[in-house]
């Protein structure tokens, strides 16, 4: 018997068997382990996959509402300076209607002063004809008692004048 690079039939024939048996052993812990542990290889890259696209819809939302608040905030600034504007524009309203009040009861003060001043000059006047008539009664007393000539009856006006005093006469 020959052999084939000086191997001899029993070897071939062990190898053969154990090739037999390790293809037998790949494909029995194959079906046992491999291919659960492929389908758990699978899950988890499909989980990780979804986990990825989960993140960049997260992270796509997570911009919108950035946007969002981004645009709240605009408006909130737009808002508060509405606001304020609003309440200027109070302000000034309502400046102008305290100064308008202020005018009128400036006004009001003015006329009642006036109108004080003026019942003051009339008792003054009135005051003023009382006495004239006192001293003009008093000189006809004065010109009926005395028998009186021109110069006696100008004494008697220099001499009332005098006690009426200047001022009376001049306002």
């Amino acid at each position: 018997m020959e052999r084939l690079f000086d191997l001899d039939a029993q070897l071939l024939a062990d190898s053969a068997l154990n090739l037999v048996a390790v293809l037998a052993l790949y494909f029995f812990l194959s079906y046992l382990f491999f291919n659960p542990v492929r389908k758990l290889l699978e899950s988890r890259k499909k989980m990780i996959a979804d986990d990825i696209a989960k993140a960049a819809q997260d992270k796509e939302e997570a911009a919108a509402l950035k946007s969002d608040y981004d645009d709240k905030l605009k408006g909130i600034d737009k808002e508060a300076d509405e606001i304020l504007s609003q309440a200027r524009q109070k302000a000034l309203q309502n400046e102008a209607r305290v100064q308008e009040q202020a005018k009128e009861e400036a006004a009001r003060i003015v006329k009642r002063a006036e109108d004080q001043a003026e019942l003051e000059k009339k008792r003054a006047l009135d005051d003023m004809k009382q006495e004239m008539i006192s001293v003009a009664s008093m000189m006809a007393e004065k010109v009926v008692s005395q028998n009186i000539n021109a110069e006696i009856q100008e004494s008697l006006v220099d001499e009332t004048l005098k006690e009426m005093g200047e001022a009376t006469w001049q306002n």
